[in-house]
Order: structure tokens, then C-alpha cells, then sequence
């Protein structure tokens, strides 16, 4: 099967749960006998500058990539609040984008388009143009959703309004959108529910953000020292920054009195300047660190403080993938059927945060056991290639002809 697989960003480097799930299912449909092109937007907030491609996507027969400018502009911003458009989709709109579309769809000859996520929607109309091949909608996350959290989330003012405005354009295009795919490819139950109940009414499948486990190299030693805690997350995503400053004001002052000893590390891609500079005792702020599963592997929990989001949270399996204690909302743990003290810990108040990061001092070296039923529990779940053979499956069936 020919798959024109579209991305708003360059799925490099994998750092961010994005493009881990993008180059994760794209590896595995390539492994299943699948020839993938790449038609990538190198925006401005997330450039690849690079000469070369990296060796990690040389699972595609082609890749084209097109600068694209999304920075965010004042007077744009301002004139689409008297729009019914979404600026954020708005934003990723390009007309050298489109062309590029247009020219491979002209020259080669695709059984399938995939979208990765809301944002290509607005090419759907060239597609449908250029060639017969269905589109498959891979919705990361139901889109709206998340900024109606930080809507909820936000305080009082001119910001709260905005979001709000923000908010209600996107749920009004991505209901639009909803019966111009072909197929939902959503990340989770939840999320495929949520569209079928906007008025989604045409094929679905779950697809859950996999993994390799033979890539991930546990460091269980860990567990024999002073428990330490990480979080990492691209920490230009607002729930992630979102998250990260509620936990460093309602609940490290509290967990620094009650465990002096207790260190934080803070890692992630594009880490704003007043982080950098935050001057917090037993607080370490790395920025970007070359490797995540190394970083991740030196603490032996990590922290996911999620309270706004949608979807599934690559890091939550990244981090279980490496035998890691991951405490996390209800919220962050969406899309991941995990088992409070089982293999994962929840947590959704600053008490909570508290008890759990005390049950962890408890348990001492035993936390260990938690971090290997972790690491069992992604292999058996999200094995990338078995996600990807269903989802191939239901592709090929897309391509028979109704009778």
C-alpha cells in the first residue's frame, strides 16, 4: 500500500509526543510492507534545519518538506476575532503547502492519505481534487478539547476571554470537519466517543500511540537510590507549561518541607527563558537534553501533572516503557488503561500529589516491583506493530469496492 502521510511539523527529533507517534505507527506500517511519503510543514515554532534528513526516518520512499511561517501575528489575531474562521487553523494554512500537495498527488499515485491531525483538514478540498485515494483523519487529540481546559483552567481577565474565543472557532471547524474523512483514527475510546457524539459518522478505530519495547533499556538500579523526580515534556505545549507551573506553586513548596532531600529536574524541548532562570531550592532545570530515555532513566519517578489535554500522553509510555513510577492525573492518564498502585500512580490534588510521592518514600527499593509491572504493561498493550497491522487491515479493507 502507497500512503501520502501529511504533518503540520517535521517529525524530528523525537522529543515531543507528536512526532513520537507519528515516526512509532510510521515504522511499523513500513515494517508491515507499507511505502510511506512524507509531505511535512517546517514551521517557524518547530524548524528542521538540517541539510540532511535523520536516519530515524529512513523508513519513507520520499520526503518533501515546506517552510512555513505560523508565528503568531498581533494584527492577524485581532482581525480574526470579528471572523467565524479558527486562527489556529488559520495559521497553517499555505499556499506553497498546497501546491507541493498538489504537484505529488499529480505525479504519483497514493492508495491512501493520511492527515496527521485537525490542521491539514483545510487541504482536504485538493485531495479530493487530484485523486480518489480516502483520507484517513489521525486525530492526536480531540483538538478543541484542549484549549477548552486551559480555558477552564485560566484566571479571570482578557486572557480567559480569548482562550475562550480560541476555543469555540476550533470546535466549530472540527465539528465541520468531522464527515469529510474517510476513517477516524483516534488515539483513544474516549476520543473516537467524543466525535461519534459531535456527529462522527463514518468508520473508526482505535489507535493507540505504540511503542518497541526492545528499544527501551530499563535502568532498575535506580530504585536502589535516594528516590529523585523528573519531569519532560516540549515545554512550548501550554498544558504542558501549564501543568509543570501549577505543580512548582501549589505543591513542590510543601514537598520540599516535607522531604528536604527530594530533588526535581525539569527537562524539555524549547523551555522558556523564565524557567530557565527559576532559582527554586532542589529544583534543576536542563532545557533540551540529547536523550530523554536517559534522562528519564536516572529518576526513578516521574511526573506528569497534566490538567489540561486531550488524547494520549507519549511520555506517560515512554517513561513506563523504561520501568519508571509515573504519577499523573486522570487526566494524563487518558487513553492508557493503567491501574492506580498497580502499575502506575494517580494523582489529581496538590494531597494527592503529596500522598503518592510519600506512599513512593515508603516503599523505598520495593517501588522497583511498580516499575517493572510498568514496563510489562506497555509490552503487552502497545506494541507498535500489532497497532499498526490493525490499522492496515482496516486500510485494505477501505480499498474494496462496496458491493
Amino acid at each position: 500500500m502507497k500512503i501520502l502521510q501529511l504533518c503540520k511539523k517535521f517529525p524530528f527529533p523525537l522529543k515531543d509526543g507528536e512526532s513520537i507517534a507519528i515516526n512509532a505507527l510510521s515504522r511499523s506500517l513500513h515494517a508491515l510492507g507499507c511505502e510511506l511519503t512524507l509531505l511535512a510543514m517546517n514551521t517557524s515554532k518547530h524548524r528542521y534545519n538540517e541539510t540532511e534528513f535523520p536516519e530515524a526516518l529512513d523508513h519513507y520512499q520520499e520526503i518533501c518538506m515546506v517552510d512555513i511561517d505560523n508565528r503568531i501575528k498581533f494584527t492577524e489575531a485581532f482581525f480574526h476575532l470579528f471572523s467565524n474562521n479558527s486562527y489556529q487553523i488559520s495559521r497553517f494554512v499555505s499556499d506553497h503547502f498546497k501546491h507541493k500537495l498538489i504537484s505529488l498527488l499529480q505525479r504519483e499515485s497514493f492508495d491512501l492519505i493520511q492527515l496527521e491531525t485537525l490542521y491539514l483538514a483545510p487541504y482536504i478540498p485538493a485531495i479530493r481534487q487530484y485523486t480518489d485515494a480516502p483520507i484517513a483523519m489521525r486525530a492526536h487529540n480531540v483538538e478543541h478539547k484542549i484549549w477548552e481546559r486551559i480555558h477552564a483552567n485560566a484566571k479571570l481577565g482578557p486572557r480567559k476571554w480569548y482562550l475562550r474565543h480560541l476555543a469555540q472557532r476550533l470546535k466549530q471547524y472540527e465539528i465541520q470537519q468531522l464527515n469529510a474523512y474517510d476513517l477516524m483514527v483516534a488515539i483513544s475510546e474516549k476520543d473516537l466517543s467524543e466525535f461519534q457524539a459531535f456527529g462522527f459518522a463514518k468508520p473508526g478505530i482505535v489507535t493507540p500511540i505504540g511503542t518497541d519495547i526492545d528499544h527501551y533499556l530499563p535502568e532498575y538500579r535506580v530504585f536502589k537510590k535516594e528516590i529523585s523526580l523528573s519531569f519532560i515534556g516540549s515545554l512550548d505545549w501550554m498544558p504542558n507549561q501549564e501543568g509543570l507551573v501549577w505543580f512548582l506553586d501549589n505543591i513542590w513548596g510543601k514537598l520540599h518541607r516535607k522531604f528536604p532531600n527530594l530533588e526535581l529536574h525539569v527537562a524539555g524541548r524549547n523551555t522558556p527563558d523564565w524557567l530557565m532562570q527559576l532559582n527554586k531550592k532542589n529544583v534543576h532545570i536542563h532545557g533540551e537534553v540529547p536523550d530523554s530515555a536517559d534522562f528519564i532513566n536516572r529518576h526513578s519517578v516521574m511526573i506528569v501533572p497534566l490538567l489540561s489535554g486531550s488524547g494520549m500522553r507519549a511520555k506517560i509510555i515512554e517513561g513506563m516503557a523504561l520501568g519508571k513510577v509515573v504519577i499523573t492525573t486522570s487526566l494524563g492518564l487518558e487513553g492508557i488503561n493503567a491501574q492506580h498502585r498497580s502499575e502506575v500512580l494517580v494523582a489529581d490534588t496538590p494531597e494527592e500529589f503529596i500522598r503518592s510521592i510519600a506512599y513512593c518514600y515508603r516503599k523505598g527499593p520495593e517501588l522497583e516491583k511498580m516499575g517493572r509491572k510498568a514496563q510489562e504493561f506497555v509490552a503487552r498493550n502497545y506494541d507498535s506493530l500489532e497497532i499498526a497491522r490493525k490499522l492496515l487491515k482496516i486500510y485494505q479493507d477501505l480499498l474494496i469496492p462496496a458491493v
